[in-house]
């Protein structure tokens, strides 16, 4: 396994639990340190339990790559500061491999990539380096990660996958590794561009809808309507109707970068993303208009202007009881609160060494104003007394994850996103 985060680790457990003998590789040798005494924050309860009676051996050093019979390459495909694909962690890893793989070998990249980055980018690094050819000496196959974390009911051994080869012997090949691997549907594609295209159809789809429902947010927030009211009835609608729920940003390492990766192949072809391009503008835009709607709060409540307001800043992961802060928006929105002169104080339960306070109650204590931008459960069970008893006026939710109407009665300002 190649790439010991978020994919790699629980695929590798997953591996290791069907009975193969697997080995891990990564060039982080911190954190492969911390993983040989067993210790990954990230892994859920099962998963942790799994890892600590797991037998794999880990290293940063490559002679584990030696003499496998399967390499997975699960490396991050991030973005630069101008929103260009960085593939430079899969150039590396599939460097490595090269330097290391033998005739009858499966390579697989999970690794999320625009279509043509496997055979373009992956596939001629292994093949120079070897000095073998795909489909005739060794099998090459895409199969996109799937991972959401945090979530008990979909688990990398659950979720259904897709498999997209450069040649029906490849194809067949890394079809019965996954079929092996895993509990679920898994579903041959007819070429490795269509695996690629699949993972990018998959985020850029949840990135327009989400999109969509904070540009309605905004709208509805002018006309007085609450947005979460119109989602509940749009929802009763049994057919034709998907809901996605408004927020103060979009975080993760899928659905805030993947869709730059189209938009970059779009323009590679000739084609323009109009909806992609305009749905990265909104969706990128909310932690700013959350820090609006806590200056209009305050200078309207307590004539108070945003600069030296005291706000607790609760969150900073970007998703729910996960210590996850790859493109979480609560950085970016501490970065705009700070760069408008806001004294902050942050507290993430999960993410301690991040968080400037070590409790809620540290957070609350002499703040002018709240600002939620993570629903950890442990914030989703704050009330309107918890926050009158630390003197606090303002709440600004940016998940949507509180009663307004409690808070409301309680003479507590509230601001939701379209709330």
């Amino acid at each position: 396994m190649v790439g010991l985060g978020y994919v790699g680790l629980p695929l590798a457990l997953l591996a290791e639990s069907r009975g193969f003998l697997v080995r891990g590789f990564d060039i982080d040798a911190q954190k492969v340190a911390s993983l040989r005494e067993r210790e990954a924050s990230f892994l859920s309860e099962e998963e942790a339990g799994a890892f600590s009676k797991s037998k794999m051996i880990i290293a940063s050093d490559e002679s584990v790559l030696d003499a496998a019979d399967v390499y997975i390459i699960c490396v991050p495909t991030p973005v630069d500061g101008n929103h260009y694909p960085d593939l430079t962690p899969l150039v590396s890893a599939s460097d490595a491999v090269g330097r290391h793989i033998q005739s009858g070998a499966l390579v697989v990249i999970e690794s999320t990539v625009n279509p043509g980055a496997c055979e373009e980018v992956a596939l001629p690094v292994i093949e120079r380096q070897s000095g073998l050819r795909a489909e005739h000496d060794f099998f090459f196959a895409h199969c996109p990660e799937r991972v959401n974390p945090g979530d008990p009911a979909w688990q990398v051994r659950s979720i259904p996958r897709v498999v997209g080869a450069v040649g029906p012997a490849s194809l067949a090949r890394a079809f019965a590794l996954y079929r092996t691997l895993t509990e679920s549907e898994v579903l041959p594609m007819q070429s490795i561009k269509e695996a690629e295209a699949v993972k990018m159809v998959e985020n850029a789809f949840r990135d327009v809808n989400i999109a969509f429902v904070n540009e309605l947010a905004m709208s509805f927030a002018k006309a007085g309507i609450d947005i979460t009211h119109v989602l509940a009835g749009a929802s009763t609608k049994p057919f034709a109707f998907m809901p996605h729920q408004p927020g103060c940003g979009v975080g993760g390492h899928c659905i805030p970068v993947d869709p730059y990766y189209l938009i970059r192949y779009g323009r590679k072809n000739g084609f323009e993303h109009r909806f992609l391009v305009a749905a990265r503008e909104i969706n990128n835009g909310m932690p700013r208009y959350t820090v609006d709607l806590l200056e209009e709060a305050l200078e309207s409540t307590l004539g108070h202007p945003l600069v030296g307001a005291r706000v607790a800043l609760l969150g900073l992961a970007y998703k729910r009881d996960v210590p996850d802060l790859r493109e979480s928006p609560a950085l970016a929105i501490r970065e705009e609160l700070i760069k408008r002169g806001v004294l902050v104080r942050s507290y993430d339960p999960f993410i301690t060494r991040e968080s400037t306070v070590k409790s809620t109650a540290d957070a609350l204590a002499g703040a002018d104003a709240v600002l939620i931008a993570t629903d950890h459960s442990v914030f989703t069970s704050l009330t309107p007394e918890i926050l009158k008893k630390a003197g606090v006026r303002i709440l600004i939710d940016g998940r949507n994850c509180l009663d307004k109407d409690a808070f409301l009665s309680a003479d507590i300002v509230y601001r939701g996103i379209g709330r």
